[in-house]
């Protein structure tokens, strides 16, 4: 965590030396609030500590749907989510001008500042949020030290590293990043409205790449507060001139890469600043060590395309939080054997290797130009386009065929 002069003065335990919690959160992004909420519900002392007091406006995660959803209403987030994000419920997806099938089912945009927040919120008391650096960690089988830049100290039993993808305190730790797959996608976020200032005739939609020399996998529009924002995701060099083409004339370049988009968006305009993040496949190693567990993107990175990345993170939180980190309180010590149970969980295994699975088939689905899997592309639309017509002429089919499957 870097030092960050714009941030406020720390606004718990002020006149404290030590603060002694049952569990020190590090990061108070998504994945660090959300922990540190479930905790403090829980009845355990936490304390949350992250260097800024308002979540800096990231292009980060922007829409929760599908069966993470079902994961907010478990851990108890789902009506404070309602809230704050922007409710959707039908996703036309399209592909070379053509309606493919058409995604239903309730998801909510929102900015990724905006979700940090109502993560936060939850926290019973807001005192438990920290606006520190922490400096250095010193791990051992019984008490965690942080040392924190503003001189104060946190006592510990469990140290969460939840710093996603900032890597300075780990590295002191020992911790080390493999990187999987070096600048594996590219991703960008804008808003954009119509020039006529009229709403858009959809309510989301999501539109898919059709050139594979293009390297776009799909372009996904839902509401926001805001407006309409639209989230790019494209494997490609960063280094193309097009990524630059994108950022300088975006509306231009987009229709250049999407042809097929133009009748479903009209006159179009960008109304706000295009961000942009390239992303690493890459896990950790050297992170079992006594008193101290990682979660969320400080352990394992995500393919943003592959959508993978909430699900992945909840199921950290949801596993350490509600399972783990209650009964290793229970007993005295915090050795790395306790800690290696959270490492070796069935649920947290398999949402690491889904998350990576769907990373590399999103990847070769856009790019591959071979003719395997040029054959599996057509074949993949195809079915999808054959399901969705069958279901409008038999509505509710395709619902019973998969409550029959899951019999």
């Amino acid at each position: 965590m870097t030092a960050d002069s714009s941030v406020t003065e720390p606004i718990a335990a002020a006149e404290t030396t030590t603060i002694a919690a049952d569990i020190a959160i590090v990061g108070a992004g998504l994945a660090g609030s959300l922990a540190a909420a479930v905790l403090a519900r829980a009845g355990q002392r936490v304390a949350l500590v992250d260097k800024r007091a308002v979540p800096p406006d990231e292009f980060r995660v922007e829409k929760i749907g599908g069966h993470q959803l079902e994961m907010f209403r478990r851990l108890g987030f789902i009506d404070a989510l309602a809230a704050a994000g922007c409710q959707y419920d039908r996703v036309p997806n399209v592909r070379e001008g053509k309606v493919v099938d058409v995604s239903v089912g309730r998801a909510y945009g929102l900015p990724y500042a905006d979700l940090v927040a109502m993560a936060r919120s939850q926290l019973p008391d807001p005192s438990s949020l920290i606006v520190d650096e922490v400096a250095a960690i010193t791990a051992s089988d019984d008490v965690q030290h942080l040392v924190l830049a503003s001189g104060r100290r946190i006592d510990a039993r469990l140290v969460v590293l939840a710093t996603g993808m900032a890597g300075a305190l780990g590295y002191k730790l020992g911790i080390r990043r493999r990187v999987l797959a070096g600048r594996h996608s590219v991703s960008f976020g804008f808003t954009i409205a119509r020039r006529d200032g009229a709403p858009f005739d959809f309510e989301a939609l999501t539109c898919y790449g059709e050139r594979t020399s293009d390297g776009v996998d799909y372009l996904s529009l839902f509401p926001v507060r805001g407006g309409m924002r639209a989230n790019l995701f494209m494997f490609r060099d960063p280094t193309d001139p097009v990524m630059r083409d994108l950022r300088r004339d975006t509306e231009a370049t987009l229709l250049r890469l999407l042809p097929g988009l133009q009748s479903f968006l009209g006159d179009f305009r960008v109304t706000d600043r295009v961000q942009n993040w390239v992303m690493d496949l890459s896990v950790v190693e050297g992170h079992l060590q006594p008193g101290l567990v990682l979660i969320g993107d400080a352990f394992q990175t995500n393919c943003p395309a592959a959508g993978t990345g909430v699900a992945r993170l909840l199921v950290d939180v949801e596993r350490l939080c509600t399972e783990y980190a209650p009964r290793w309180l229970a007993t005295a010590g915090m050795g790395a054997e306790k800690i290696s149970q959270f490492y070796a969980d069935a649920d947290k295994i398999a949402a690491d290797q889904q998350s990576l699975k769907m990373a590399r088939f999103r990847q070769a689905l856009t790019s591959r130009n071979d003719i395997g899997w040029d054959v599996r592309r057509r074949l993949h639309f195809l079915r999808r386009s054959i399901t969705h017509r069958v279901d409008q002429m038999r509505p509710g089919w395709l619902a019973q065929v998969r409550s029959a499957l899951r019999a």
